[in-house]
């Protein structure tokens, strides 16, 4: 299945709101990633032998988290072939409300104690997990919405400098700047408030739900014949 335009945008957008969640989660809520697990694993390994008092507790619950997030969106759509299906909307709704409930939480306790903060980077951390199940189910090349590494890679290897063709690298590329700025305005809305840049992650994540539903055509099936049942999913072009 060919990968759309508004498939790679909406994965685009989601990467974007992933830098926003990170960038609160460290510089908001006790250095902890939301998103990005592999920085979790470095802070993990650090703050295990004391450097620098980084934490243990936080980065170690987001990777649980994120990890039970992964394995829910994997199981919800199991079976079904790459691309936009209704359970696609659905799970992305799910995190939208997740990350809407988180944002509003902090805008309760503006000043989270450990506890609270602890609390939202698990349950963000679970949400960005789903995400990323879902973002790979839709299968859109270098823009997995949580990592750039590879994409970097893969950028360096596949350019001429490399001995490769630079082909997809509008792709990549964006992934990689819309991370970066997603970041940037996550560190920005946290001067407004801690609530604001998750408040906006929300939205973002909402909007892409709701534009990738409306844009999905499914396939007209032909009608069965007796004792045939209907599909309850349909494919996405």
């Amino acid at each position: 299945m060919a990968t759309s335009t508004r498939q790679v945008q909406l994965m685009l957008a989601l990467t974007f709101s992933t830098g926003i969640g990170d960038a609160v989660g460290y510089l908001g809520l006790d250095r902890v990633f939301t998103g990005n697990m592999t920085g979790n694993v470095v802070i993990l390994g650090m703050g295990l032998v004391g450097a620098e008092g980084l934490p243990v507790t936080g980065p170690l619950l987001a990777l649980v988290g994120f990890l039970v997030g992964a394995a829910v969106g994997g199981r919800a759509l199991k079976g079904l072939d790459a691309g936009w299906f209704p359970r696609t909307t659905i799970l992305l709704a799910v995190v939208a409300v997740v990350i809407a409930a988180l944002a509003g939480l902090l805008f309760v306790f503006p000043h989270p104690t450990i506890p609270v903060a602890v609390t939202v980077t698990t349950l963000l951390s679970t949400a960005m997990g789903l995400q990323a199940a879902t973002a790979r189910h839709i299968a859109v090349k270098d823009v997995t919405t949580v990592v750039v590494t590879s994409t970097i890679t893969a950028i360096a290897a596949d350019s001429p400098l490399g001995g490769g063709s630079p082909k997809g690298w509008e792709r990549r590329l964006g992934a990689i700047v819309l991370l970066i700025l997603g970041a940037a305005v996550g560190a920005l809305l946290l001067r407004l408030h801690i609530g604001s840049g998750i408040a906006l992650a929300a939205v973002v994540t909402a909007v892409v739900a709701v534009v990738g539903h409306l844009g999905h055509r499914p396939h007209r099936a032909p009608k069965p014949t007796a004792g045939q049942g209907n599909s309850t999913e349909t494919s996405a072009a």
